[in-house]
């Protein structure tokens, strides 16, 4: 790469460079090279970029650079679909943030008391990254004003307009002032996209990047089936390839959970990710899945959008995404950190005409494969290495990681090498432990003590 692509390249405050060298950021992504520059010259900007091209340093870096520390109002708001995906970029707004004296970064999303929330924001938050529906509710009540903001970010708009934000994100913008910069984030271009950008940006810069994933990376096999034999596809696929973790894509959710009913009828540990689960219980399953308990997590493309799953061996698209542009970013969650991903996907012969648009937008024949020619791989049936403990208290109960392993591995006689991954949410915490140690973990824990108190603890 050219010293152009390289941070130092850009004019960016000395303490900046120096975060941004610490923190290993020294050459630009594409999505970075070509936006950057746009955006810190004050430009609004639209851009392709799919989750994992780099694109939250981009924005981050751009938004941070118009803040004034000493302004204790909101000059930055980024809007978010999910929660998940605002909690992760606000972590990385807070680590690049580190180079200016105390910027405060605060999440404002659904599904957590509003109260608090109230006391933080009066407290003054120089950036605030949040979900529509909440930051909504705030501007309604008064609890948070936009007029000094500087820097608006859509981020993965699209899948905002899938959830039915639009109107949300309008009258939100409607409360910002016009000197406003506007940047837009979108990892695919339906029409609403056209429209949202045409309504609220001024005349912005395109930003596209090479959106396609390298062969080498990620192997494609595509499978022709009739559409009454999808669900038992699925079953020879994963009896096949025997995947730690997998993640399994549908349509709807009554798709998504007959799906998971045919799996536990024979046998393999599934659950069903959708738009319409309650925030407590998708916590459950992602931490679960995070966690490895959960070999298979069986999803809708608007609940999984903003999911950072490390590791995931392989990508089944149980029917083909209508948009050929939503099938790269779907196989694109396979194979990451420089693991090669496999992406398995059924056709039935009405969606001939989705094959044939993925076929177009690749620019090469697609590789398919023969369902009777797959051999049962070796091993038990597929279950997950793990299981999850979920203790009735969190981070409002001040409980810590580091309680939970102490109780383990002390009082309850859990070798530490057993214990996997600690989740704590704000009522409820979630460990892993090897599954043969399991059963033996919840029955010392429910005798036992955390941090000096009896709580109820239950093997999910």
């Amino acid at each position: 790469m050219s010293d152009s692509a390289s941070f130092s390249s850009l004019s960016l405050s000395p303490a900046m460079q120096a975060n941004l060298a610490s923190l290993g950021y020294t050459q630009m992504t594409p999505i970075q090279a070509a936006a950057l520059p746009l955006m810190l010259a004050g430009r609004d900007v639209l851009a392709q970029a799919k989750t994992g091209s780099g694109k939250t340093a981009a924005f981050g870096i751009a938004l941070l650079h118009q803040v004034n520390a000493r302004y204790f109002g909101c000059q930055g708001l980024v809007l978010c679909p999910t929660r998940e995906l605002a909690d992760q970029v606000a972590k990385e707004m807070r680590r690049l943030a580190r180079a200016a004296d105390n910027i405060k970064v605060l999440t404002l999303c659904g599904g957590v008391p509003f109260g608090p929330q109230v006391g933080s924001l009066e407290h003054g938050a120089h950036v605030i990254v949040g979900t529509p529906g909440r930051v909504g509710e705030h501007l309604r009540k008064g609890t948070l004003k936009l007029d000094g903001l500087r820097t608006l970010v859509l981020d993965e708009a699209d899948r905002m307009l899938d959830m039915g934000f639009y109107d949300s994100i309008a009258e939100i913008i409607g409360q910002t002032p016009p000197r406003r910069q506007t940047l837009l984030f979108s990892a695919t271009y339906p029409q609403g996209i056209q429209q949202l950008a045409a309504t609220f940006l001024d005349k912005p810069e395109e930003v596209r990047v090479q959106s396609l994933h390298d062969d080498r990376q990620i192997e494609q096999r595509f499978y022709e089936i009739s559409p009454d034999h999808r669900y038992d596809a699925v079953k020879r696929l994963l009896a096949s390839v025997r995947p730690q973790s997998c993640v399994a894509f549908c349509h709807t959710r009554q798709q998504c959970q007959e799906l998971v009913d045919v799996l536990a009828a024979a046998g393999i540990e599934a659950q069903a990710l959708h738009g319409d689960l309650e925030q407590r219980e998708r916590d459950q399953t992602l931490a679960m899945f995070a966690n490895r308990s959960l070999s298979v997590l069986v999803a809708t493309d608007v609940a999984a959008r903003g999911l950072d799953i490390e590791g995931l061996e392989a990508v089944i698209n149980v029917e083909l995404s209508r948009d050929p542009e939503v099938h790269i970013h779907r196989i694109g969650r396979s194979g990451r950190a420089g693991e090669k991903g496999l992406a398995l996907s059924l056709v039935a012969p009405a969606e001939a005409a989705r094959a044939q648009a993925i076929e177009t937008l690749q620019r090469k024949p697609l590789p398919w494969f023969q369902l009777d020619a797959l051999q049962p791989g070796k091993g038990s049936a597929l279950q997950a290495p793990m299981r999850t403990l979920c203790i009735a208290a969190g981070r409002k109960d001040k409980l810590r990681p580091g309680d939970i392993l102490g109780a383990l591995t002390g009082d309850a006689g859990i070798e530490g090498d057993k214990v996997g991954k600690i989740a704590i949410f704000d009522f409820q915490a979630f460990v892993a432990i090897e599954r043969s140690r399991a059963q033996d973990a919840l029955r010392r824990l429910n005798q036992g003590k955390i941090k000096g108190r009896s709580l109820k603890v239950r093997l999910i």
